[in-house]
């Protein structure tokens, strides 16, 4: 079980829980080629992996399942740490704008982008504009500037909810040569992500930060990796965070990134839509729950637990497969 220390809890009332459903991969759309010019270069071997493997292993069906499972759980918000679709196109980033709409409220749920949602190509940040109510609020420099990085425009964005939660979703989406998987978050983004997180902690918020690419070793190969993976958690172990969510891999994860008060816990989390060509990829979700408390001595402190739920291909629906027991820790 991992560590949550925020900073300053003071403002969040004692006994209160927020629950957060974290989902991944969701790779919901069909790939549907209106012309020759939608499989050129990369999205060429993309096609051919979903045509052959992918659209085999993930399924709408196992999608929906997850969906009535997450409706009937009602956690105060879903977070989905990106790879909506296959390939990118815009025909599959309207198609899976559908499927934010199936799973909430655009005030209850936030995306950020992984690398299949920006496949190829050279449309920058305003490719995913049809998912921009579930983005927050923008934190990068308007949609003029920033152009050396239009992948990374408009990034991050914040979430305040409540007086006390914040989400940080960050873009770590960048096309990239055939073959490779390979995420950036990038200089300019970075230092936005460090200033904001500053922000937070001096209004003493929680703030659980959504990346596609895992900061730490999760099983990824080098051809999967964020390409700043230490750049990334040096700024953590600077400026702290209490919770970050990661998909990309396929599989759960739990691990950890040093932080100025103690580890960060960092949670992965399987496809939402794999049938499950082997059990470790089957679809899953995790619900997280945080809950303010304060020390007999006074100190502000909050536990964090999580429940991972797993597709149940006997019965078609999602079941509990493990509950970890909540553990409290101080604020620095």
């Amino acid at each position: 079980m991992s560590e949550c220390r925020p900073h300053e809890l003071m403002n969040f009332p004692e006994g209160q829980a927020f629950t957060i459903a974290h989902l991944s991969d969701l790779h919901a759309t069909d790939v549907r080629l209106g012309s020759p010019r939608d499989v050129l270069g990369k999205r060429a071997l993309g096609w051919l992996s979903w045509r052959h493997r992918r659209r085999h292993e993930h399924q709408a069906s196992v999608l929906r399942a997850l969906i009535a499972d997450l409706h009937q759980r009602a956690p105060d918000h879903i977070a989905i740490t990106g790879d909506l679709t296959h390939l990118g196109l815009p025909s599959e980033i309207a198609a899976a704008t559908n499927w934010l709409e199936r799973i909430g409220p655009a005030e209850q749920v936030s995306v950020v982008p992984g690398n299949h949602d920006a496949y190829a190509g050279a449309e920058g940040a305003e490719r995913w504009l049809p998912w921009r109510h579930y983005m927050g609020d923008l934190a990068g420099p308007p949609a003029d500037a920033d152009d050396a990085d239009a992948d990374a425009r408009g990034f991050p964005w914040i979430r305040r909810i409540g007086g006390h939660i914040a989400l940080i979703g960050i873009s770590s989406a960048r096309p990239t040569a055939p073959l490779l998987a390979t995420g950036r978050v990038g200089a300019r983004q970075r230092a936005r992500v460090e200033a904001l997180l500053a922000t937070l902690a001096a209004e003493g918020r929680v703030r659980i930060v959504l990346l596609h690419h895992p900061p730490v070793a999760a099983g990824q190969s080098r051809r999967r990796q964020l390409d700043d993976a230490a750049e990334v958690r040096a700024l953590l172990t600077r400026a702290g965070a209490e919770l970050l969510l990661h998909g990309h891999t396929h599989e759960c994860h739990e691990g950890v990134v040093r932080g100025p008060h103690g580890p960060i816990p960092v949670l992965g989390v399987a496809s939402s839509s794999s049938a499950g060509p082997r059990p470790a990829r089957r679809a899953r979700y995790r619900l997280v729950r945080i809950v303010p408390e304060r020390a007999t001595d006074g100190t502000p402190r909050c536990r964090i637990s999580w429940q991972l739920r797993g597709f149940d291909a006997a019965t078609g629906g999602f079941v509990a497969e493990t509950e970890e027991p909540a553990l409290a820790h101080s604020a620095g």
